[in-house]
């Protein structure tokens, strides 16, 4: 890497380790006054948690060699081996590994004790995440040496974190009062600053991921801009007619949900290509939202509606939208001819939604077996914040 790489490179790590605060405050809005403590504590507490599994283990397991295609070694435990090149690489993946348990935390709002959660996100970080990681990123994981692409994470970190979160919830069970009782967010300005700065870190997210400060680089924060603009667009227009009120909730949403789903694509395709992909996946996750309440499972903060639901549409239609004119490291999509990719597209979706989920249940169960999972009905109801951390987020309840 040359020193125009480079600086790029630390510049963009520095951009997604940002998003972790922007994700706390993004979620810390949506909740109840009483819980929001605990969940920007849920969120800040996930750094250092998973900064020393990824550096001790974590990114040995995802990126040493391969065994079968299924997981790395144990060549680069504690970082040995590592030069400083290499190091770069190591950061910037850590803030990937970092903020993508943290998605998952936004499911559980309100009722989850604090100890099961580090307990959870943890072997989470251990387990799931560098298998993951291995298939869709690394050279020699079954997914990427057969083809299957995904440029920033829509499969790795989207469609992983939103079915973990999908099976966390399914055995945590719904907060006391869910479907029944008002639990509107408490400070949508709170949730509005923390969208700004996700929007502001994905362009390291997804233009860092090119790994070079080259025309790959500036073709993914083009498509991320019109991907998380199309995204708010589509999302509020569908929520206007069908409500008749255009909300800042609706705005903010709608541009995550555009945001993953450019994400897999961003260094792929061309900005009219992320046009359709961050109109598709806001208008997707807008009807995806509705789902919880059909099936019966608390999603609190629609980590499943907005992550699963957009990492799907974003890596399928990548599959039809990709470009190896734009960028070779990638085969073309279905409408350049490449009905291929576009199944291995479709595969890589399957496998990480079956993987994850079965993983992140046995998790789930083993945490909740061992230590349990819930806080008690009377804790949940006088907040998170004085019964886990006996702090308050605003003085006075």
């Amino acid at each position: 890497m040359d020193s125009g790489n480079t600086a790029w490179v630390l510049t963009a790590t520095a951009l997604v380790f940002f998003m972790t605060p922007g994700l706390a405050l993004f979620y810390g809005g949506m909740v109840r006054a009483k819980h929001t403590l605990n969940m920007l504590m849920m969120n800040f507490f996930t750094i250092p948690v998973v900064t020393v599994i990824w550096i001790v283990v974590g990114f040995s397991l995802a990126f040493d060699g391969t065994n079968g295609g299924i997981i790395g070694g144990l060549g680069n435990i504690g970082l040995a081996g590592v030069g400083d090149e290499a190091l770069l690489f190591v950061a910037f993946q850590m803030m990937f590994a970092i903020i993508t348990p943290a998605l998952i935390s936004g499911a559980v709002a309100d009722r989850m004790k604090f100890s099961a959660w580090v307990a959870f996100m943890a072997l989470w970080a251990l387990v799931v995440y560098p298998i993951v990681a291995h298939w869709g990123f690394a050279e020699g994981g079954w997914l990427f040496a057969w083809g299957a692409r995904d440029f920033a994470g829509g499969l790795v970190i989207h469609i992983n974190a939103g079915v973990a979160a999908y099976a966390l919830v399914r055995v945590l069970g719904p907060r006391h009062g869910f479907g029944t009782d008002s639990m509107r967010p408490h400070s949508l300005p709170l949730t509005l600053i923390g969208t700004g700065i996700l929007w502001f870190g994905w362009f390291g997210f997804n233009a860092g991921s090119a790994f070079a400060a080259d025309g790959n680089a500036i073709r993914a924060l083009v498509t991320t801009q019109v991907g998380a603009s199309l995204g708010a667009l589509g999302w509020v227009v569908f929520e206007w007619r069908r409500t008749g009120k255009p909300t800042l909730l609706g705005a903010a949403s709608g541009s995550v949900a555009g945001l993953v789903g450019i994400t897999p694509a961003a260094g792929f395709v061309g900005p009219l290509a992320a046009v359709v992909i961050g109109a598709a996946a806001g208008i997707a996750c807008f009807f995806a939202i509705s789902l919880k309440t059909r099936y019966g499972f608390d999603d609190s903060l629609d980590v499943v509606g907005i992550h699963m639901v957009g990492g799907i549409v974003g890596s399928l239609l990548t599959g039809v939208f990709a470009s190896n004119a734009l960028n070779p490291a990638v085969s073309d999509g279905l409408v350049y001819g490449g009905a291929g990719f576009l199944g291995k597209q479709a595969v890589g979706v399957v496998a990480i939604l079956a993987f994850s989920f079965v993983a992140s249940t046995v998790l789930a169960r083993v945490v909740d077996a061992t230590i349990g999972l819930r806080v008690s009905e009377q804790e949940e109801l006088e907040g998170l914040d004085i019964t886990q951390h006996e702090e308050r987020a605003y003085g006075t309840e």
